[in-house]
């Protein structure tokens, strides 16, 4: 699994021309699915996203978690994160899991994050054309591979 997180002020979600989500101060969270991930993924993803400290304390220091915030979460799913771009200009997207696969996965890690966070978690809609629109406050954005734990 592939996840790109973002500290946001607001974020929100359009899907045809309706608005299906939207977050006050917390995290974006853009996550990708291959076809090999799987619980072990989900679990230690989940875990990282919520203590991640990248939230100011009031000295001005990125010290806290967005459990320590109480902030917000909205999880969008991006098989792009996959795209694969060594050779020509077109990506390949080979990598990202197909929807049969995907979706499952997908839902799962929605289910652990809400189960972990113990509220509700906002999202967009698998395999929806979907308007993104956020102020990144910062900013911040953390890259994370599950398959690369650095």
């Amino acid at each position: 699994m592939r996840a790109v997180i973002q500290r946001v002020e607001l974020a929100s979600v359009l899907i045809r021309d309706k608005t299906k989500s939207e977050i006050g101060p917390g995290l974006l969270v853009f996550i990708g699915i291959e076809e090999n991930d799987n619980d072990d993924d989900i679990n230690w993803l989940c875990s990282k996203i919520l203590k991640l400290r990248i939230f100011s304390d009031e000295k001005g220091i990125m010290n806290l978690s967005v459990s320590d915030i109480d902030g917000d979460i909205m999880v969008i799913s991006q098989f792009t994160l996959h795209a694969l771009t060594r050779k020509g200009n077109r990506p390949s997207y080979i990598k990202a899991a197909k929807p049969e696969s995907a979706i499952p996965l997908y839902t799962r890690f929605i289910d652990k994050l809400d189960k972990n966070y113990n509220r509700e978690i906002k999202t967009g809609e698998f395999g929806a054309m979907m308007e993104i629109s956020l102020i990144n406050s910062g900013p911040v954005t953390i890259f994370i591979d599950t398959k690369n734990k650095e």
